[in-house]
C-alpha cells in the first residue's frame, strides 16, 4: 500500500537497494480508503500521542504531495478546502460539541460555526443541520491517485517491484526487511494486528461535473456517523462502517444507514448514481496505533503496519521514520517511542498508547 511504497521511494532515494514484494499493491484497504488528512477530526479522547504524531504527519504532507507530483508528474488529488464537522439534530451536535472541546483542549484548530456560517460555506447542506465546526487544516487526497504515484516515485528512485507474495520471513535475504503488510503483518511477525471492516459507497454526480460541495464533511445525523468525501471528478465517498469481522462482503444494511445518513446531510445527494459498494480490513491493533519500529527479537526487521483508519496521512511521517531506522538513523526518536512493537512485550520497558472504550467507539468516523 502507500505506507509500504512510500518507504521504498524514500529508501532509493537515500540509495538503498530496494526490493518491494507485493503481487498487488495497493489493492487492500488503500484502495477502499477516502483519504482524508484529518488530524483534527481524528483526535479522540484517550488518544494524545497518536494525535501528536497525527498531526505531525499532516505537517508533512503539503511538501511530501508537492515533491511527489514534481517526481511523477501525477495529480494525486490533495485539496486543501478543510472539513466541516456537523450535527443533524440538537442531540447529535451536543454530541459533536463534546469532541470539538477536547480538541481544542488540545490547542488544535476547531472554529465553531453558525447554521448561517455553514451554509455560506456549503449551501447544499440540509436545513435540519442545527451547528458545526470548521477544521481548516484537515486536507484530502485521493488514495486511488496516490498509490500509482507512489508506485512510479518508487521504480524511478531505483526500486524493484516484485509481484510476489511473502509467506514467511525466513527466506527474505536483506540487511534490512521492511514489513509493511497490513492485516498480513501478524502472520509474518506474530504482532496484535487484526483486521477490521470497513464498507464504503461512491457516488457521482448525475451531470458528469464536480459535486455541489466542496469541503470534506464529517456529520452526525440521528445518531449516526458518516463522511462525505467529494472529488473534482464529480465522485463523493461515503464512509464508513467499523465491524470486528475479516469478510470483505458488502451488506444492505450498511449501504441503507450510509446513505440515510448522507442524505441528511445533504439532499442532493438522492439524485446522485451509486458507482460502488466496496469493503476493505483497515489492520487495527490493541490500542488503535500504528506499530513502527524494530522487532524486539529480530533488529533487521522493521514493522511499519496496525495504521488501522490512518494510514493515508501517517504515510509521510512513517516513511521518513523507518527510512531513518533502515539507513542506520537512532532508534530512540521521541516521535517512535510510543509506537515501538516491544510495547506489546511484558517486561521490555514497552509503553502502550492507551485506547479508550469511546476511542473505539469513535472508530466510526474512518
Amino acid at each position: 500500500g502507500p505506507v509500504g511504497l512510500a518507504i521504498a521511494w524514500r529508501c532509493a532515494q537515500r540509495g538503498l537497494r530496494v526490493v518491494v514484494r507485493d503481487p498487488a499493491p495497493g489493492s487492500g484497504a488503500s484502495h477502499v480508503a477516502a483519504g482524508m488528512l484529518a488530524p483534527v477530526a481524528e483526535a479522540y479522547f484517550g488518544e494524545r500521542e497518536l494525535t501528536g504524531l497525527l498531526t505531525e504527519s499532516a505537517a508533512r504532507w503539503p511538501e511530501f504531495a508537492a515533491e511527489l507530483e514534481a517526481a511523477t508528474g501525477v495529480d494525486i488529488g490533495y485539496r486543501t478546502e478543510g472539513t466541516l464537522m456537523v450535527g443533524l439534530t440538537a442531540d447529535d451536535l451536543a454530541e459533536a460539541r463534546r469532541l470539538w472541546a477536547y480538541q481544542q483542549e488540545l490547542g488544535l484548530p476547531v472554529t465553531p460555526l453558525r447554521p448561517s456560517q455553514l451554509r455560506e460555506r456549503e449551501p447544499a447542506l440540509a436545513p435540519r443541520v442545527r451547528g458545526g465546526a470548521l477544521a481548516a487544516t484537515d486536507h484530502q487526497v485521493d488514495p486511488r491517485r496516490l498509490v500509482p504515484a507512489l508506485r512510479l516515485a518508487a521504480e524511478r528512485a531505483g526500486a524493484v517491484l516484485v509481484p510476489e507474495p511473502v509467506r514467511n520471513l525466513a527466506g527474505v535475504l536483506a540487511g534490512v526487511t521492511v514489513v509493511a503488510a497490513g492485516c498480513g503483518a501478524a502472520a509474518l511477525t506474530g504482532l496484535p494486528v487484526r483486521p477490521v471492516k470497513g464498507q464504503v459507497l461512491r457516488l457521482r454526480a448525475p451531470d458528469g461535473g464536480p459535486p455541489g460541495f466542496r469541503h470534506v464533511i464529517r456529520g452526525y445525523a440521528d445518531g449516526e456517523q458518516v463522511y462525505l468525501v467529494p472529488r473534482q471528478h464529480g465522485e463523493v465517498v461515503v464512509g464508513a462502517t467499523v465491524e470486528e469481522r475479516s469478510d470483505v462482503d458488502v451488506s444492505a444494511g450498511a449501504v441503507l444507514r450510509l446513505l440515510r445518513a448522507a442524505i441528511e446531510l445533504l439532499p442532493e445527494l438522492a439524485e446522485y448514481d451509486l458507482v460502488e459498494t466496496v469493503a476493505g480490513l483497515r489492520p487495527g491493533t490493541p490500542d488503535n496505533a500504528p506499530i513502527l519500529g524494530p522487532l524486539p527479537d529480530r533488529p533487521n526487521v522493521l514493522a511499519a503496519t496496525g495504521h488501522h483508519r490512518h494510514g493515508i496521512v501517517l504515510t509521510p511521517v512513517t516513511a521518513d521514520l523507518i527510512t531513518d531506522l533502515a539507513t542506520g538513523g537512532a532508534t530512540d526518536d521521541p516521535l517512535l517511542a510510543p509506537f515501538r512493537p516491544d510495547r506489546f512485550h511484558t517486561g521490555t520497558g514497552g509503553r502502550g498508547v492507551a485506547g479508550s472504550e469511546q476511542s473505539r467507539k469513535d472508530e466510526a468516523w474512518s
